[in-house]
C-alpha cells in the first residue's frame, strides 16, 4: 500500500479553480466516505480551506487512485487537461512529511499562523466519523498532530504578527495591558481601517466608532463591527471619550492636528491614546507625537516591525524543518522494522 497526497493550493492555483475543486466544510466526511468506494482507494482524508484543497489516500495502486480522485472532485464539469497544471503529488515519505508541514503552519500563506491546525482536526474527524479511515492514516495524522504541538511550542515560528493590522493590535496591547475596556475611533471607512479595527474588536475592545466624510460609508463599516457612526464634522467630540484611534482616509493634508488632540486632553483626564496612521499620504500630524501621552505609529513603522516579525519566522523554519525530518525518520524506521517483522 502507498500513501498519496494529491491536492492544489494557494501558490499553484488562483481562488477561481480553488473554488471549483472546493468541498465544504460540513460534507468532507462524506467526500472522505465516497472516494473509498472509488478505484484503488482504500482509506482517505479529505482537506479543504479557502487557501487548499488536499486528499490525502492509502492505496494499492497511485495511478488510478489519482484518476479516480480527480474525476471525483471535478464533478459533473469533469476534468480538464489545463486544470494538471494546478496540482501537485507527494507519495510515501513526501506525502508523510507535505502533511506535517501544512499541519505547522509551514506551508500556510501566512508562515506559521494557527488556524490550519485546527482544520485539518476537523477535516480527519470528519473522516474517522465517517470510516473513511484505517490504520495507516490514524497513525500518520495522529502523528502530524504530534509534530504539529512540538513545531510550535519547541519553536518561534508563531512569535510576532506579520500584518500591519495585528501588529497595530499588538502594540496596543503593551500600551493598555489588554483591550477589554478600550474604545477605538476609526476614521475612514476603507479595507485597512476595516481590517485593524476588525482586529482590535477580536481582542475584546469594547466599542467602536466609524467616522467617514460618507456618513452612509461610516453607516455600513460601523453596522458590520457592531459599532457607531460618527458625522465627520463630529469627531472631535468623540476624540475625548476613545483609547485608540486609527486613521486611513484619502485626504492630502493631515486630519489630525496638535491642537485637536490639546484640545480634550483635559476632558481624557490625560490618558494614554494610541495613535495608528495607516493612511498615504499621512492623516495625523507627526507633531501630534510630542504631546506626552500619545503613542503615534504610522505605517512605515508598523510595516517594519511587521517585516522584523516576518524575518524571524522564516529564521525559526530550519529548526521547524528538523524537527519534522527527525519525526518523519522515526516513522520511516517503524514501517521498516514492521516489513523485517
Amino acid at each position: 500500500m502507498d500513501l498519496l497526497c494529491l491536492g492544489l493550493n494557494h501558490e499553484t492555483a488562483p481562488v477561481e479553480v480553488r473554488e471549483r475543486f472546493a468541498v465544504s466544510a460540513d460534507q468532507l466526511g462524506d467526500a472522505s466516505k465516497d472516494l473509498t468506494g472509488m478505484a484503488g482507494i482504500e482509506e482517505v482524508v479529505v482537506l479543504s480551506t479557502c487557501n487548499r484543497m488536499e486528499v490525502y489516500a492509502v492505496t494499492d495502486e497511485v495511478t488510478t487512485a489519482e484518476l479516480s480522485i480527480k474525476e471525483y472532485l471535478a464533478g459533473n464539469e469533469g476534468f480538464e487537461a489545463h486544470d494538471e497544471s494546478h496540482f501537485y503529488k507527494k507519495v510515501e515519505v513526501d506525502a508523510a512529511r507535505h502533511l506535517c508541514r501544512v499541519v505547522s503552519g509551514l506551508d500556510s500563506m501566512v508562515l506559521g499562523e494557527t488556524e490550519i491546525f485546527g482544520q485539518v482536526k476537523q477535516a480527519y474527524t470528519q473522516a474517522l466519523q465517517s470510516s473513511a479511515t484505517g490504520s495507516t492514516l490514524n497513525r500518520l495524522f495522529q502523528k502530524s498532530f504530534s509534530v504539529g504541538k512540538k513545531v510550535r511550542t519547541q519553536t518561534a515560528i508563531q512569535g510576532g504578527q506579520t500584518s500591519v493590522g495585528s501588529v497595530a493590535v499588538d502594540l496596543a496591547e503593551k500600551i493598555f495591558g489588554h483591550l477589554k475596556y478600550s474604545e477605538v475611533m476609526v476614521i475612514g471607512a476603507g479595507e485597512m481601517s476595516r481590517i485593524t479595527a476588525q482586529r482590535m474588536m477580536e481582542r475584546g475592545a469594547k466599542k467602536v466608532y466609524v467616522v467617514n466624510r460618507s456618513l452612509e460609508n461610516a453607516q455600513k463599516l460601523a453596522q458590520e463591527m457592531g459599532g457607531e457612526a460618527v458625522a465627520f464634522d463630529d469627531w472631535e467630540r468623540v476624540l475625548a471619550k476613545v483609547d485608540v484611534v486609527v486613521s486611513s482616509t484619502g485626504a492630502s493634508e493631515p486630519v489630525v492636528l496638535p491642537e485637536h488632540v490639546e484640545g480634550v486632553r483635559a476632558k481624557r483626564k490625560y490618558r494614554p491614546l494610541f495613535m495608528i496612521d495607516i493612511a498615504m499620504p499621512r492623516d495625523i500630524d507627526p507633531a501630534v507625537a510630542k504631546i506626552e501621552e500619545v503613542y503615534l505609529y504610522d505605517l512605515d513603522t508598523l510595516q517594519e516591525q511587521a517585516d522584523e516579525n516576518r524575518t524571524k519566522r522564516l529564521e525559526q523554519v530550519r529548526v521547524c524543518e528538523q524537527i519534522i525530518d527527525n519525526e518523519i525518520q522515526k516513522i520511516s524506521n517503524q514501517q521498516s522494522n514492521e516489513h523485517i517483522k
